[in-house]
């Protein structure tokens, strides 16, 4: 969608530009995920339960934009490399809580390592005024992203 020329169009040029740069830089850093061995859904999965904690099976699906059916799919899938484990829900019983194993997380975290060194290395190439505007436009990603 284009958007008028002024201060809309100025903001739209800067989403797009954000945008498409977060894809790019996401998809080259994807590929240390290789060796973890896992595919990107079930890493995906897999992070939503290391960083945000056990979750139901509807809410994993929910938070990976999946089915119940693909979700289940992939929790099995999971739970038999041993990386993550179902449990009863302790309010209601007839619910399941998936939850990443300790193996689980030392895979996913050491990905991210993976990732964070290589994004590193590309940081520490740059002058201090670009690391300072660098800095600057973390912060307000985060902000950003508390907007929802």
């Amino acid at each position: 969608m284009k958007r008028s020329a002024g201060r809309a169009g100025d903001a739209h040029a800067i989403a797009e530009r954000i945008h498409a740069a977060a894809i790019r830089l996401l998809r080259r850093l994807r590929k240390t995920d290789a060796a973890s061995g896992l595919s990107g859904p079930k890493s995906s999965a897999l992070s939503v339960l290391v960083f945000g904690g056990p979750q139901t099976l509807k809410d994993l699906a929910a938070a990976e934009q999946v089915r119940a059916p693909t979700m289940s799919r992939l929790v099995a899938e999971l739970e038999g490399e041993g990386l993550a484990t179902k449990t009863a829900d302790k309010d209601d019983k007839r619910a399941l809580r998936i939850a990443a194993t300790a193996k689980g997380r030392a895979l996913l975290e050491a990905g991210r390592d993976r990732r964070l060194d290589v994004l590193t290395r590309q940081v520490e190439r740059l002058g201090g005024t670009e690391r300072k505007v660098l800095r600057r436009a973390g912060e307000i990603l985060a902000r950003l992203n508390k907007e929802g």
